[in-house]
């Protein structure tokens, strides 16, 4: 028999357990898992159903499954795509049973396949279009309902059945622990707001940056920028900001990465110009802009918004000395200051829509 404490242990693992599985950063460092094991239970479910009941041709209800929240994974993408599918669904449901019940008045499988290419031709006309995913969607599952010519009506209404049964399943499942763009785009853009803060600190320290381990670096925030690029849509939709918003900070943050590279490239490889000279000819703003973009990356990491209204402490830096309009450093103080201001504008862009990207301090996603 447990006692009480033991009980009361194993509810608080649990609970932990379950809260750490519901974070939003579980869910982003873990997302393909997430999502491999949603879409496994909404096919379980749609076999379930379809075999525990006997549908005929229940496997229809499993390819739905799969078409419809396979590459669902972001929130913003679902509610968009949700009503995507389902209209292309129905409508290429009723296309697929006016094909069989043209056959069957006509007698004539010529007819039927001559609409059928017709039908499929105005698909491809619009599926290069805005709404593409519709017209894409209407046309495979038109073939899926209707076949080439050899089933009759009722096997057409039972496809169109289960093509229905598997769009609810898919939908259920995936609301099912939704991996947000928001957050997603926030941890990314904090990944290389902190990698920055480490290369910018380098310099200053004058600790030597290897040009292989650096062009790495360089590659993983270039790719993460892009992946962010990819995700604006989404977030727009989940957060209500303006996409010309997000394309501004988009823009910012490729500034700061184009800024960083250079200042890199620049620096001084001979004795005479050392980079301890760079950070004791520092500006006290050029010294504490890494102090600036961890700020930023812990606000977008962890929500802590008043990290973007912090003054950052400029009062260690050295003062200027008399060599900072030396030639073999003067570059690099330019481009130090250029790299100083895109932060200090991406750090006002953030604060202006700080109510909408905070969800955990300002309110829920819409829904």
């Amino acid at each position: 028999m447990l006692s009480p404490t033991s009980g009361s242990l194993r509810r608080g693992r649990v609970s932990r357990l379950l809260h750490w599985i519901g974070s939003p950063y579980f869910r982003y460092r873990h997302a393909n898992l997430i999502h491999g094991l949603r879409v496994g239970l909404a096919v379980a479910m749609s076999i379930a159903v379809t075999t525990g009941i006997d549908v005929p041709h229940g496997v229809w209800a499993t390819v739905s499954v799969l078409v419809v929240v396979g590459g669902l994974q972001h929130y913003g993408n679902i509610r968009k795509k949700a009503g995507e599918r389902a209209i292309g669904t129905m409508l290429g449901a009723g296309f697929g049973l006016v094909l069989i019940l043209a056959q069957t008045l006509t007698g004539s499988l010529m007819v039927f396949f001559v609409l059928m290419c017709v039908i499929a031709g105005g698909c491809a006309y619009y599926a290069i279009g805005k709404a593409g995913y519709v017209a894409l969607l209407t046309g495979i599952t038109m073939v899926i309902v209707s076949g080439h010519g050899d089933l009759p009506f009722t096997t057409g209404l039972w496809r169109t059945a289960n093509v229905m049964i598997g769009v609810v399943i898919a939908l259920a499942f995936s609301f099912v622990l939704p991996q947000y763009a928001t957050y997603s785009w926030r941890y990314r853009l904090a990944d290389n707001l902190r990698e920055c803060a480490k290369i910018y600190g380098s310099l200053l320290d004058g600790t030597p940056l290897h040009a292989e381990e650096t062009a790495r670096r360089f590659f993983a925030m270039s790719q993460r920028l892009v992946q962010s690029r990819g995700l604006m849509e989404s977030v727009s939709k989940e957060t209500d900001v303006p996409i010309a918003r997000l394309e501004e900070i988009q823009r910012l943050h490729r500034s700061i990465l184009a800024a960083l590279e250079m200042l890199v490239m620049s620096m001084p490889e001979v004795s005479g110009a050392s980079p301890s000279r760079f950070a004791v000819a520092c500006s006290p703003r050029e010294y504490a802009v890494r102090q600036q973009l961890l700020q930023m990356a812990r606000a977008l990491r962890f929500g802590r918004v008043g990290l973007l209204y912090r003054t950052v402490d400029s009062q260690a830096a050295p003062q200027p000395c008399p060599d900072h309009g030396n030639e073999t450093t003067q570059g690099m103080h330019w481009l130090a200051m250029r790299f100083v201001e895109q932060v200090e504008r991406l750090r006002l862009r953030l604060s202006e829509i700080e109510r909408q990207w905070n969800i955990e301090g300002a309110r829920p996603l819409n829904g």
